[in-house]
C-alpha cells in the first residue's frame, strides 16, 4: 500500500502484515489532526519514504516523534523511541486500505464536542472567547466560541491533511486574534482554498475557503469548545477503515 501527503512532497509504500489503526483521542493527536487521529502500524522493515522532500519530524514527547509534511501540513506519522514500527495515517492511503478502527485509547481527553463512541455529549460550557494552539505552542490565537455545530468533513484532502479525518467550527475571521504566529504557514489548494497549519510541529488551525468562508479546527482549541458535533458531510469519500456510529445526519457530497 502506498500513501502521500496532500501536497505530494511526502510519499511512503508499507508492506503487511498491518497492525489495524488505532483512534487516539490524547491531547497531542487532537492538536496535531484537528480532530482526533486513527493510525495504523507496521514493522519498520514494511515501512519506506518513498518521498522525503517535505518531511519533517518533531519531537513531541521524550518517547516519540512525529513525522509531517512542511509543505501542506499533513499529520503522517508517529514513531516510538523503544519500538521497531512505524504508526502511519490511513487516511493517507491511496484506495482501499482494508484496514479497521480496533480500538479507541486516551478516551478520556476527548474534545468535549463528541464521544469517541455513540453520540456526543451535552455541549460544556465555555468562555465566549476560546483560546487556541497548536501543539508546540509557537501558534497561539483567539476565536469566538462556535456560534452553530461542530462538523466532521470526509473529503479527501481533509482525511489527507488529518490522517483521519477533520472536524470544525465557522468563525468569523475579522474576530480571530493571534497572540503569536512566527512558524503559521498556509497551504494552496487547487481549488483556491487555504489550509493554515503549523510548519514547527505540523497541527492543522484553520480553513479558508475560495470564498473567504473561515473555519477552526476543533482540535486546536485549548479546553471545551462550549459546541458539539451535529454531523458529518462528504461521505461520500470517507475511508474504508471506519463507519461513524454517534447517529448524527451524513451527507455524501456536503450540500
Amino acid at each position: 500500500m502506498q500513501g502521500s501527503c496532500l501536497c505530494g512532497a511526502v510519499g511512503f509504500k508499507v508492506t503487511p502484515p498491518v497492525r489495524d489503526a488505532i483512534a487516539c483521542h490524547c491531547t497531542q493527536c487532537r492538536k496535531v489532526s484537528g480532530h482526533y487521529w486513527a493510525a495504523a502500524s507496521v514493522p519498520m522493515e514494511g515501512f519506506r519514504v518513498l518521498r522525503g522532500d517535505g518531511l519533517a519530524w518533531y519531537r513531541s514527547s521524550p518517547a516519540a516523534t512525529r513525522g509531517f509534511c512542511r509543505g501542506c501540513g499533513a499529520t503522517l506519522f508517529w514513531k516510538p523511541d523503544d519500538e521497531d514500527r512505524m504508526s502511519f495515517s490511513p487516511g493517507a492511503l491511496a484506495g482501499p486500505t482494508g484496514l479497521k478502527v480496533a480500538e479507541h485509547i486516551f478516551t478520556g481527553d476527548a474534545g468535549d464536542y463528541y464521544a469517541p463512541e455513540g453520540p456526543p455529549p451535552v455541549p460544556s460550557l465555555a468562555p465566549p472567547v476560546l483560546q487556541a494552539s497548536c501543539l508546540c505552542g509557537a501558534v497561539r490565537f483567539s476565536v469566538p466560541r462556535p456560534g452553530g455545530g461542530i462538523t466532521a468533513c470526509h473529503c479527501s484532502q481533509c482525511r489527507k491533511l488529518s490522517g483521519h479525518y477533520a472536524a470544525s467550527f465557522d468563525a468569523d475571521e475579522a474576530q480571530v486574534e493571534f497572540e503569536s504566529r512566527a512558524t503559521l504557514a498556509e497551504y494552496a489548494t487547487p481549488a483556491g482554498a487555504q489550509r493554515g497549519f503549523c510548519t514547527g510541529c505540523g497541527s492543522s488551525l484553520y480553513f479558508r475557503a475560495a470564498d473567504g468562508a473561515f473555519s477552526v479546527e476543533a482540535g486546536a482549541v485549548d479546553g471545551p469548545t462550549g459546541s458539539s458535533l451535529t454531523g458529518h458531510i462528504h461521505m461520500a469519500d470517507a475511508g474504508d477503515y471506519y463507519v461513524p456510529d454517534d447517529g448524527l445526519p451524513q451527507q455524501s457530497d456536503g450540500d
